[in-house]
């Protein structure tokens, strides 16, 4: 992995551990569906995610996103490729979540998609960076105060411009998951020109206390 994240913060890694619910991937003590996922019909057909949100990989993906270290994008592409290898998912395709332009033009570049890009390398999986974009600009999702607010806040917020996903199964790549709803509201971008599955893979779950 480099010197980027050495062997003492590699051990402190703070891995997200079964059991989780089969669908949306938050940690859920009985292993089954959680109560949200039952109550709301989704087009994501699934959400992994191998640590939480906190420690050692909250420093690393804030440096990441905020510090310019685009440099320690390879490392953590390797993580989410070790954690596909012993947790396989459907997908010919990898697929970045995209900024909104104007938050792109503020940062220089996409997190998600300079993952992607590394996680197309190490698995051999294609990378579709430019098929999926972002039309609604939003607040970040970890200031909306609920669940509700946070589907609210992405309600149609991307749209797909061009048919290559159609017959697809694919997988979409992010740093964080908070609610799953802007994956949520990806996947029906997708399943609406034609992808016939969707799962989500993110870096890290942000465990809501």
């Amino acid at each position: 992995m480099g010197s980027l994240l050495c062997p003492g913060c590699r051990e402190k890694l703070p891995q997200l551990m079964p059991p989780i619910c089969p669908k949306c991937g938050r940690p859920q003590a009985s292993g089954i569906l959680c109560a949200n996922c039952r109550e709301r019909q989704t087009e994501i057909d699934g959400i992994r995610s191998p640590f939480r949100f906190d420690g050692v990989m909250r420093d690393a993906i804030h440096q990441l996103k905020y510090r310019n270290l685009k440099a320690i994008s390879p490392c953590l592409a390797e993580l989410l490729a070790d954690y596909l290898k012993s947790n396989p998912l459907p997908g010919e395709t990898l697929i970045p979540v995209p900024l909104h332009p104007k938050r792109l033009r503020e940062r220089g570049y996409n997190q998600s998609r300079l993952l992607a890009w590394e996680l197309g390398k190490l698995t051999n999986i294609p990378v579709i960076a430019d098929c999926l974009i972002r039309v609604k600009e939003a607040t970040p999702q970890v200031k909306a105060a609920n669940l509700e607010e946070r589907h609210r806040n992405v309600t149609d917020a991307f749209a797909c411009h061009n048919g290559k996903v159609s017959g697809k199964e694919i997988i979409l790549v992010d740093d964080v998951c908070t609610s799953g709803a802007t994956l949520e509201s990806c996947a029906e971008a997708l399943k609406s020109r034609g992808a016939i599955s969707i799962w989500g893979l993110t870096l890290a779950r942000e465990i809501q206390r």
